[in-house]
């Protein structure tokens, strides 16, 4: 996937002027790579355009002006995006009762190797994740993913850790935009 460049990020107060518009997009585009799995997991395939939101977005909460940090969120973000024949992905673990959430973020802790998408012809494809995202005792609610594809759109997006099991099957619209994401 191509990479965001400098000249696509603009300033904060530019942005400012554009951002409802911007940000409408966006949030069809992001409709149509969110995939809910299960009863608390949501896989969100990201792209360019979602990313360069993201770092739109920073740079205006954060007020960044200086080009070297502007540059940093730029390189952190393409980070996240797949590389040739992969899907970048975010995995958001939604539990809101913080209780709750500590509980099963620390028995969950092996989750990220139980996160596949199914291929057409029945192959399962193993996410690959950012050990950061993890520590001794845990798992963050927020994982980044890989999923290496070859550069086929999956059909579905599956959890087979022990008792958690569910596979999620895309619909038209989600297949078709992955397969452009992946163009």
């Amino acid at each position: 996937m191509k990479k965001i460049e400098r000249h696509e990020v603009v300033d904060y107060q530019t942005y400012e002027e554009t951002r409802e518009e911007f940000r409408s997009r966006v949030l069809v585009e992001k409709g149509r790579r969110r995939v809910h799995v299960g009863d608390c997991f949501t896989f969100l395939f990201e792209n360019r355009l979602t990313m360069r939101y993201q770092v739109q977005e920073i740079t205006r909460a954060e007020r960044i002006v200086k080009e070297r940090d502007i540059l940093q969120e730029i390189e952190t973000y393409n980070a996240l995006l797949g590389g040739e024949g992969e899907l970048g992905c975010t995995l958001l673990v939604e539990i809101d009762e913080p209780g709750m959430r500590d509980r099963k973020l620390r028995a969950w802790r092996g989750l990220p190797e139980h996160l596949y998408v199914r291929m057409e012809d029945g192959r399962v494809v193993r996410a690959q994740f950012d050990e950061g995202q993890r520590s001794a005792e845990r798992i963050s609610s927020v994982q980044y993913l890989k999923f290496p594809v070859g550069g086929h759109a999956p059909v579905s997006v599956g959890v087979d850790f022990p008792g958690l099991e569910a596979e999620t099957r895309l619909s038209p619209d989600q297949r078709v935009a992955l397969a452009e994401d992946l163009r």
